[in-house]
């Protein structure tokens, strides 16, 4: 084996994982993917350090992705660029009206800065904006009111420090609720943007704070406060960063601030990296490049592709009392149905979505019409990290509440809720 096919080899993985990033279409992924080897191959006598051909592999992959987003948008006869016209550029005398537009039109994403110019610069109607990018007339209506509520929501722009983040309070003891399961009634389909777990929507100016509750005490245990504070690029793959704060109530510490970066896509929801100081004081950054590392920590779904955020019950899970089943022995989401959530004198019409992990974990997350979490329950199969527990959940909760998931029992173990319906 020659140098090269060693290199290529042992580099492959990271390559897919990068491109497939980039690029939605899995057929258009697997072509650059092979014009990426096939320039590599061409070009390898001309790089003269052998110890940087990770790096070298993955901008020959990013000039390679950049130019099939080149020819797409020629195939629109769309030009971003002309956001910059004089309608919106900068005055002889600083700052004008039209800078300010500018500089809040630089903070939203392509897509929004794309759609605004067609609309308003271009003032072609719905219609012709969706023969022209190729999409449908109701996803020209959704991002169109979207960019304009974002737009609506950042002007004037005016920069801020990112540490500005205040931790809301939440009760000290989680109140009472009741869920019940409708009668008759159709699980609602659901767009469901929140990054799993975080319940954090990955959009600039976002922000939600949650906390964990013990069971069957009620008590608060952790408080953490996510908010997303800008655009940020991890390997040429626009996300945004998010600084996230915590404050734990009744063990060790609090943990330091973490930095954490993902992506919202039309169909997906997934993360990017993450930012954290490790245990010798040095600052850390891990991203989707790095293997198994970081999939078995942030990682879901084939590739990494996230989350999907159009949610429809697939029949994978279902459930029937406190009994359920799972089809697929694998870390899986699905709709079971539809429910009401009473707390604190208010009702909820929500759907339950379970999420079940192969490694002994499965969540309950109550949302509402907006996709966002009313209720949030985690259970522990009996003998989860029992070694490092000593017991089984069943013997150290032994009231609290239990599900039984293929035969095997599940022990209710702590919930979270956000700020979102306090």
């Amino acid at each position: 084996m020659s140098e090269f096919e060693k290199l290529l080899q042992e580099n492959l993985v990271p390559l897919q994982r990068y491109v497939k990033f980039k690029i939605n279409n899995k057929h258009d992924a697997e072509d650059i993917i092979q014009d990426v080897c096939l320039t590599a191959t061409i070009k390898f006598e001309s790089l003269k350090n052998s110890s940087v051909f990770k790096a070298w592999l993955i901008g020959i992959a990013n000039h390679k992705c950049n130019d099939y987003y080149r020819r797409k948008a020629k195939d629109m006869n769309i030009s971003l660029e002309s956001l910059s016209e004089s309608a919106i550029s900068t005055g002889r005398f600083g700052v004008t009206p039209q800078s300010v537009v500018r500089d809040t039109l630089d903070i939203l994403g392509d897509k929004e800065k794309q759609i605004l110019y067609l609309y308003f610069f271009k003032n072609l109607s719905q219609e012709n904006i969706s023969k022209q990018l190729g999409v449908p007339i109701g996803t020209v209506k959704s991002r169109l009111h979207y960019a304009k509520e974002k737009f609506k929501q950042h002007y004037p722009y005016k920069e801020t420090s990112k540490g500005e983040m205040v931790m809301k309070k939440l009760p000290e003891y989680l109140p009472e609720y009741k869920i019940e399961k409708s009668v008759n009634a159709m699980a609602f389909p659901v767009v469901f943007e929140e990054l799993p777990n975080w319940f954090i929507i990955p959009r600039e100016g976002e922000e939600i704070t949650w906390a964990s509750y013990d069971m069957p005490k009620r008590n608060i245990t952790e408080t953490v406060h996510s908010k997303a504070v800008s655009t940020a690029f991890v390997h040429g793959i626009e996300g945004v960063e998010i600084i996230t704060e915590f404050e734990n109530k009744t063990r060790c510490p609090s943990a330091p601030p973490h930095i954490y970066y993902a992506q919202l896509t039309e169909s997906h929801c997934r993360w990017l990296g993450e930012s954290y100081i490790d245990k010798n004081g040095a600052k850390r950054l891990l991203t989707f490049l790095d293997g198994d590392d970081f999939i078995s920590e942030w990682g879901y779904g084939e590739d990494n592709c996230g989350s999907e955020t159009h949610l429809v019950s697939r029949g994978i899970i279902t459930r029937d009392g406190n009994t359920v089943s799972v089809l697929k022995n694998k870390n899986i989401m699905d709709v079971i149905g539809r429910y009401t959530v009473k707390m604190k004198d208010k009702e909820y019409d929500t759907v339950c979505v379970m999420e079940y992990s192969d490694d002994g974990v499965l969540t309950e997350q109550y949302l509402d019409q907006h996709g966002r979490t009313i209720l949030w329950r985690r259970f522990n199969k009996n003998d989860w990290a029992s070694e490092r527990y000593g017991k089984l959940w069943t013997e150290m909760l032994p009231e609290n509440e239990r599900l039984i998931i293929n035969g095997e029992p599940y022990v209710h173990w702590y919930d979270c809720v956000t700020d979102y319906i306090f």
